[in-house]
Order: C-alpha cells, then structure tokens, then sequence
C-alpha cells in the first residue's frame, strides 16, 4: 500500500512540476537530494562500523554480559512471566544495544527475541504480553547517545551537533517511564 502511496505522490510531484514550468528545478533538486542521499549513506555506513566494533569489543570483553546482569532486575519486573533464558539475553542485549544508541546492532537480537518469544506463545497469530512489551520497551526510544541524530546534526551543519545529548536523556527518561507504566497497568488487567 505504501508503495502505491509514494509513488502516486512522486509522480503528482512530477506532473505538477512539469506543467508549472519547473522542470528543471526539479531535476537539479533530484540531483542534488541523490548525492546528498550517498553522503549521508557513506557517513552512516562508517558510524555504524564504528560503534558496531564498539559493540565487538565490548562483547569480547564481557561489558555487556555485566551491563545484562545490571540489568536483569529492571527486565524481571518488566517481563515477570518470562521463563525463555534465551529470549531474556536477547531482550538484555537488545535493551543495552539500545541504551548505547547502537540502533543497529540491537535489531538482531531484537528479532532473535521476538522468535524465542513466538516459540513460547500457545497462540501463534496473538502476541504474548511479553512480546508487547518488549515492543512498547522499544518503541519508547530507550537511549543515552542519539548515535545517529548527532549524526544527521553533523552532516547538516549544525554548530553542536551533540547539543542533543542532554534533551535527547529527557526524552528517552519521559518515553521509557511512560511506556514501563502502561505495560505494568496492562499488565495489572489483566
């Protein structure tokens, strides 16, 4: 459906254009937004090689392992049903993952949880309440370092791109306390 979205609305951009005699503002802005569109894929392609090495090093040196025992009780009041050991280290690697901006990194095991999960679900084509708390958790933006805002910030000129840190830790505070209080007053409903 979307696909159909988009492309309805690209070619009535096109048209519109065409009859208004913009053609060719329009076709130096398609240039320019294709290589501005590389620029910003290379330097997200080097910032997320960046910090997925991070992610390596501190794998190898057992940080994440003591980061998932830290967290451990926070993810047992928040799934207190949840007996899958598996499913729970990746739910802990996915949160940490998450916790240090690594967007990227944390979607395998995001996905590796949601399959243990459905592994444990009587009722395969109705999510458990673990599942959607799992997806509330990290809808909710769970972040210390917004690793690719910065980044967006940097590559469009902003003077401080990490400016974002202190308001992006608010945000992050205000969404996951919203999110844990909805998924323990579904949780007490039920």
């Amino acid at each position: 459906m979307l696909n159909y979205l988009w492309s309805f609305l690209i070619l009535t951009g096109l048209i519109v254009g065409s009859l208004n005699g913009h053609i060719v503002s329009m076709s130096d802005q398609i240039l320019s937004s294709s290589k501005e569109a590389i620029e910003l894929c290379i330097l997200m392609f080097g910032i997320v090689g960046l910090w997925s090495g991070i992610m390596n090093i501190a794998v190898s040196l057992g940080l994440t392992d003591k980061l998932q025992k830290f967290l451990f009780p926070f993810l047992s009041f928040l799934f207190p049903n949840l007996k899958n050991q598996k499913a729970m280290e990746y739910i802990s690697t996915n949160v940490v993952a998450n916790i240090l901006g690594l967007g990227w990194a944390s979607t395998p095991s995001g996905l590796k949880a949601m399959e243990e999960l459905q592994k444990d679900n009587p009722q395969k084509e109705i999510a458990t309440n673990e599942m959607c708390s799992f997806l509330i958790l990290n809808i909710s933006s769970l972040q210390l370092i917004p690793i690719n805002i910065i980044a967006y910030r940097n590559q469009y000129g902003a003077i401080q791109p990490s400016a974002i840190i202190i308001p992006g830790i608010i945000a992050t505070c205000c969404s996951t306390l919203a999110g844990i209080i909805y998924i323990k007053w579904k949780d007490r409903k039920l």
